[in-house]
């Protein structure tokens, strides 16, 4: 049995969320919750969003037990990139890149 959740075109790059999900990988919900709490990058407050949704799923819709759940999985894809220009110097243009990610989390029971 297991719990998901996801959070698709997130407005931050996925090597970013990425720097954030490896920490509570594996860690049980309310050990990555407090992980996630104190950890002072822009991705921490998404994640933990989705992860608390995670837990509310898997509460709610399969009934399991919240002190059993751990982070079974948990990944962030790279979304779309949403192209943007930005002037430059002499009539030139800048490419700017505005990176998307799709963040995923998959909870199961301990045994």
């Amino acid at each position: 049995m297991e719990s998901r959740a996801s959070l698709k075109y997130a407005r931050i790059s996925a090597r970013k969320v990425k720097i954030v999900i490896d920490l509570i990988r594996g860690k049980s919900v309310d050990e990555a919750l407090a992980i996630l709490k104190y950890t002072p990058k822009a991705a921490s407050p998404l994640v933990e969003k989705v992860l608390k949704s995670a837990i509310a799923n898997a509460e709610n819709n399969f009934h399991m037990d919240r002190s059993k759940l751990y982070v079974a999985e948990i990944y962030a894809n790279q979304g779309p990139t949403m192209k943007r220009i930005r002037a430059a110097t002499q009539g030139r243009a800048n490419r700017i890149r505005k990176r998307t990610s799709h963040i995923e989390v998959v909870l199961k029971e301990r045994d």
